[in-house]
Formats: structure tokens, C-alpha cells, sequence
């Protein structure tokens, strides 16, 4: 993988235009009254899961709706990132990645989905020195990520969602070989 521009900033600054996609458009409006009604319903959350990843298909199946709606509701009445994702990975089959997938599609001003490829953008731009292959994320590395994404998405004034976007889309663009080596 080679850097095609000098640092993040100048990434951001040409790709600004990148649209987001029509999957998470549509979760976004599924999910647009979440904050409102301060819960996520099963399909709610079970929409949200399996865009993300299915393999854990059973175990978000074992999650009732009581158990979504009353976590979720602690989820959106809380203010920290760190409380949050505790409580979504306390809900079988939810990750560090599907609770940032969750969080992000509720609130994509303040919330981007933790991925292979942003994280090993961030390291070629060596933003994170450690983990170079973007695998095996805990809490502490999402509060790392975030506040990377919270920095750049407050210099060009756009939602953390958008920095995330041109990371990932540019990796994209950018990879070498497969993704998992």
C-alpha cells in the first residue's frame, strides 16, 4: 500500500465529495427516530448487525427484544463512549466494530464505524502506531479512533461518519493483495 497523498488532511480535503452509500442511507433512515423514541427495536438492531457482519447471525438472533429495547435505552441516555460500547457488547454476537456500527448509524456526527481498512489508513499515515493490520480492536483502540475521527471531522466541520467514508473508500482504492494478510 502506497500513500497517494501527503498526509489525512490532503485525502480529506480532495474527496470530500464522496457520497455515502445507499445500504447505510437506508439504515440511516430506518433508524432516524432511534434518538427520539430512546430505544432500538430487534429489527432495528438486527438490520443494523447484519449489514455489518452476519456471521454472528444466531447468537444477534438470541438477543430479545426486551433485552434490545432496555440496553438500548441506557445506550442513548448515557454520555459516555466508553459506557456505550460496554453496554452494546454486553448483547451477544455485538463486537467492538458492530457497537461502533451502531452507534454510527443512530448518530453519524459524532460516531464512525472502527474498520480494517480506516485502521490501516490511519497507520500508513501513521495516525496509529500500533495493530498494523487493522485486526483485534478493545475498547482503547476505538477511543483512539474516534478521537482521530472526531479531530478531522471538526477541521473541515463535516460528521465523523464522513472522515470514516474517505478512509474507507480510499483504502479501497489504494489496497494491495487481499485484505486479511
Amino acid at each position: 500500500m502506497k500513500k497517494l497523498y501527503s498526509n489525512l488532511t490532503q485525502l480529506i480535503k480532495e474527496n470530500l465529495d464522496i457520497p455515502e452509500t445507499e445500504e447505510a442511507l437506508n439504515l440511516i433512515e430506518e433508524l432516524k427516530d432511534v434518538k427520539n423514541k430512546c430505544f432500538l427495536s430487534q429489527k432495528q438492531f438486527y438490520d443494523v448487525v447484519m449489514w455489518k457482519t452476519p456471521r454472528p447471525k444466531k447468537r444477534y438472533l438470541s438477543n430479545s427484544e426486551e433485552q434490545i429495547k432496555e440496553l438500548s435505552k441506557k445506550v442513548l441516555l448515557s454520555h459516555s463512549d466508553d459506557e456505550r460500547v460496554k453496554l452494546l457488547t454486553s448483547l451477544k454476537g455485538v463486537s467492538i466494530a458492530v457497537a461502533s456500527s451502531l452507534l454510527t448509524m443512530i448518530d453519524q456526527k459524532n460516531y464512525g464505524i472502527i474498520d480494517i481498512r480506516v485502521w490501516q489508513l490511519l497507520h500508513l499515515y501513521e495516525e496509529v502506531k500500533t495493530k498494523p493490520k487493522g485486526q483485534g480492536f478493545n475498547l482503547e483502540d476505538y477511543k483512539t479512533y474516534l478521537s482521530i475521527l472526531r479531530r478531522y471531522a471538526q477541521q473541515f466541520n463535516v460528521n465523523v461518519r464522513d472522515i470514516e467514508r474517505i478512509f474507507f473508500f480510499h483504502h479501497k482504492k489504494i489496497q494491495e493483495g487481499n485484505l486479511y494478510n
